[in-house]
């Protein structure tokens, strides 16, 4: 996404699941042809830990990662009764709302607590990646930008249009046709899509990165 929120197709790379070895080769390939985490990137994930994992190991400690927090809440409800599941979904979304990622993170913990006495499966699935789904509130981010980074809504989108396009094709002869078709229809959905909402306050994130990145560097060369 640029400074004027629209979005960009930066790659892409066929496969049936997004494993280890697909997400850092995608990425590697991304940082070959310039994309570097100089002054700090964030990636909006869903719950692969795969992608986080190769997030991590191409750039770096100068990534931050948000998990979506929609994929999180659905994550976690699956292990519960359906009488159940309305006021745990109500509970982190209002902790999730929260500016405060100390606030939230007490708050989401203190259900963790709960939920171990009768779903420990879901509190399992909340205690895993916790933090990463409150980075985006680390940020002090203003709450319009905030909620537009805190889920995979973005991509999704352009998920949702690549798909109306590549189901025309009943079958295809081989893998390179397949690609070539998914990559034009992504490059066609690219134009349709609408500008992040809080877009203005992107320059806003851009200078939190560098802050991080900077204190990041700071604690390094004390270490050393």
């Amino acid at each position: 996404m640029d400074d004027e929120g629209r979005e960009h197709v930066l790659g892409l790379r066929e496969g049936s699941t997004e494993n280890g070895a697909l997400s850092v080769a995608l990425l590697e390939d991304l940082a070959s042809r310039g994309l570097h985490a100089q002054k700090g990137l964030l990636f909006v994930v869903d719950g692969s830990k795969a992608i986080a994992a190769a997030v991590q190991q191409v750039f770096g400690d100068r990534a931050l990662v948000q998990r979506c927090q929609v994929h999180k809440r659905r994550n976690v409800v699956e292990h519960l009764p359906k009488r159940e599941q309305g006021w745990v979904r109500l509970r982190l979304s209002t902790a999730w709302a929260q500016s405060d990622a100390g606030r939230a993170k007490h708050d989401l913990e203190a259900l963790a607590k709960e939920l171990d006495v009768k779903y420990p499966g879901a509190a399992a699935s909340l205690r895993e990646g916790l933090d990463q789904t409150l980075t985006v509130q680390k940020l002090g981010l203003p709450a319009q930008l905030r909620r537009g980074l805190l889920t995979t809504n973005a991509i999704e989108a352009l998920n949702s249009q690549l798909r109306s396009t590549v189901r025309r094709v009943s079958r295809f002869t081989t893998g390179d046709q397949a690609l070539r078709w998914a990559t034009v229809a992504a490059l066609r959905a690219e134009a349709r899509l609408y500008r992040m909402a809080g877009y203005r306050h992107l320059p806003l994130l851009a200078r939190a990165l560098e802050v991080f990145v900077s204190r990041l560097d700071e604690a390094t060369a004390r270490a050393s």
